[in-house]
């Protein structure tokens, strides 16, 4: 990911490479207070806020990234879009709980971002001569095969490290998205 965009609050909360676990991995406490304290105009800071919703988004991404679930999911739940259901889908998926996190992705629709996922898992698929077919093959991002994916990850069934930087490259895309349009950034 290229956090040039970001400001240096954004860029020192990303600086530190974390691979997500399948579940709901353990929270970053070192972080805990600068993300408390983030708000939405430091986040596109110095520039204009062009959208709450999506600010709201990116800040419910960070506590995501940093594996604090419960603060992610109060913030995701109350961002009535697809990009809200989107990030609360994936805060689902991570729990564990698979079923939730499918009825968050059927909220979700056709997302702007599923191509330029679609196009990150094929890629990280091709790279990896284990990887499942879905993977590389798949016409479109289909949110609800990786969900079972995941699953079958965490059950030992699959290559989990795989799906961990599949779901990275996710957060990725997502998190950018939502920052530009939070910021009115060019695309």
């Amino acid at each position: 990911m290229n956090a040039s965009l970001y400001p240096a609050v954004v860029r020192e909360l990303l600086a530190e490479d974390r691979l997500a676990d399948l579940g709901p991995g353990r929270p970053n406490v070192g972080v805990r207070g600068k993300l408390a304290a983030l708000t939405a105009e430091q986040l596109v800071a110095p520039g204009a806020m062009h959208s709450q919703d999506f600010a709201a988004a990116c800040l419910a991404g960070l506590w995501l990234y940093h594996d604090f679930l419960d603060e992610s999911h109060k913030i995701s739940q109350d961002i009535d879009t697809s990009t809200g259901s989107f990030w609360h889908g994936i805060l689902h998926r991570r729990e564990p709980d698979y079923s939730n996190a499918k009825y968050w992705f059927r909220r979700v629709g056709q997302h702007p971002v599923f191509p330029a996922i679609h196009k990150a898992a094929a890629e990280l698929a091709r790279a990896d001569p284990q990887a499942p077919r879905f993977l590389s093959h798949q016409t479109a991002w289909d949110p609800f095969e990786f969900v079972d994916y995941c699953e079958q990850c965490a059950k030992g069934h699959g290559d989990a490290l795989l799906a961990r930087r599949v779901q990275q490259r996710e957060w990725e895309i997502l998190f950018d998205y939502c920052y530009r349009q939070a910021s009115g950034a060019a695309a």
